[in-house]
């Protein structure tokens, strides 16, 4: 009888427990990261290395040119001033479809992703935007505004080609 009882408690516990596990991507838990940024590649892309393993992290909520567009060079840049050789913590949910981990990344509390926009060196990438928290999607499309309005970064052309546009006609 004993046995039987701790056998259907433990049957309902391990349900809780496959239960909750189903339901935490949709609870908005995440994961967490912290290392070295060893590597930048491009104005939303980086190399950070923890416990000897190297993670390519896809910086979300942004999209920055592309290396071989206008301005993708100074972008690339400016994610390098922001964070090379740095320790910083990511926060992630997922994967992209290229197995990178993508995340927002902060340096002493400063949510990177979002500085890169301010200063025009990437764009708010809206296709993603319901991916973002409502706090993060607002701040992000201020962000992108004021720096259109203030010509900086990529927003000093005239007419910039969002890297989105500039993946379909490059190749």
């Amino acid at each position: 009888m004993a046995y039987r009882r701790f056998n259907q408690t433990f049957h309902h516990g391990l349900n809780a427990v496959l239960l909750l596990a189903l339901l935490m991507p949709k609870l908005g838990l995440a994961d967490t990261l912290i290392g070295e940024v060893v590597a930048v590649t491009d104005g939303d892309s980086i190399t950070v290395v923890t416990e000897g393993v190297q993670y390519k992290i896809r910086l979300s909520g942004i999209d920055a040119p592309e290396r071989h567009q206008a301005y993708g060079l100074q972008s690339k840049q400016s994610l390098f001033d922001l964070v090379g050789q740095q320790t910083v913590k990511i926060t992630y949910q997922k994967y992209d479809k290229y197995n990178r981990i993508l995340g927002k990344v902060y340096l002493d509390g400063l949510d990177i992703n979002l500085a890169q926009i301010k200063s025009g060196s990437a764009w708010h990438y809206r296709y993603y935007q319901k991916e973002q928290n409502v706090e993060d999607r607002a701040l992000y499309a201020q962000a992108a505004a004021l720096a259109k309005k203030h010509q900086l970064g990529l927003w000093k052309d005239e007419n910039p080609i969002a890297p989105w546009d500039f993946r379909k006609t490059w190749h």
